[in-house]
């Protein structure tokens, strides 16, 4: 067997190839709290994999559109596993105190995780839309843009029901041709929809599987903001966040807002 490459002229493959001189001029900790440096590579590792999941649902939005319908299910499902990383890098900061997380909360200034674009255009793909949100952006003139198009646009939501609507379930009329820049409303029929599906269908079919890889994609967002609103418990309580939000109960309200809401409910009924 051969010996590995040991000689280059200058930097190695690998690390031309993975940006490791990049990673490592990211900006470090602004304290010597030895708990800071776990909570920002875990935050600059959720950009990334929200960098990720917003890729994915963008290609699925454009492939339900058309007849590529597994195509559409493969990307969604890469968009779940996705999150489950995501989910999984809270663990690092699962034991974060109140005192602990005081030792360097100063040096986040107003930065807060509710200013995260990615994570907004995230929610808006999923159809957790609001207007107000994206403000926040403006002075970034090319980041807004792109959160005002995912506002405007029909969410992964509004494009699966479309499907539904092509392979002869009755979807209201009043639901697929709603502005896509509405929160989106429970319907009945929708939910009527759904539970046909699995009824009727199992694995192997296609609307079947498109319908757990969207519940896939649901819970596991589901459980990035439980896992989210848990660590504020642990580290600062009732505090106000650092960007000005009432911190845990601005979480809270967001866990009432579901995410693909008929999928769930429709299992009530089969």
């Amino acid at each position: 067997m051969g010996s590995p490459e040991l000689s280059f002229t200058h930097a190695t493959p690998y690390d031309d190839y993975v940006g490791t001189a990049t990673l490592r001029a990211l900006p470090g900790p602004r304290t010597d709290a030895p708990e800071e440096p776990a909570f920002l590579v875990t935050t600059q590792v959720m950009e990334l994999y929200f960098g990720l999941v917003r890729t994915e649902l963008r290609l699925a939005v454009r492939l339900l559109g058309g007849p590529r319908l597994p195509e559409a299910t493969a990307a969604i499902a890469r968009a779940a596993a996705y999150l489950d990383v995501v989910n999984a890098a809270w663990r690092p900061l699962n034991r974060l105190t109140p005192r602990r997380f005081n030792a360097f909360r100063a040096g986040l200034g107003e930065g807060s995780g509710f200013q995260s674009a990615l994570y907004r255009e995230v929610e808006f793909l999923l159809g957790d839309k609001s207007a107000s949100l994206a403000q926040v952006h403006r002075g970034n003139p090319e980041t807004y843009r792109e959160l005002l198009a995912a506002l405007r646009a029909p969410s992964l939501y509004d494009a699966a029901l479309s499907v539904l609507d092509r392979r002869g379930y009755d979807v209201p009329a009043a639901v697929l041709t709603r502005a896509p820049e509405t929160p989106y409303r429970p319907d009945p029929q929708v939910e009527k929809a759904w539970a046909r599906v699995y009824a009727e269908l199992g694995p192997g079919d296609e609307l079947w599987e498109l319908a757990e890889a969207l519940t896939d994609v649901s819970d596991g967002f589901t459980q990035w903001r439980v896992r989210h609103l848990a660590a504020v418990r642990r580290s600062m309580g009732a505090k106000a966040g650092t960007g000005g939000s009432s911190g845990a109960s601005w979480l809270e309200r967001t866990l009432r807002r579901e995410i693909f809401p008929e999928l769930w409910s429709a299992r009530t009924l089969v």
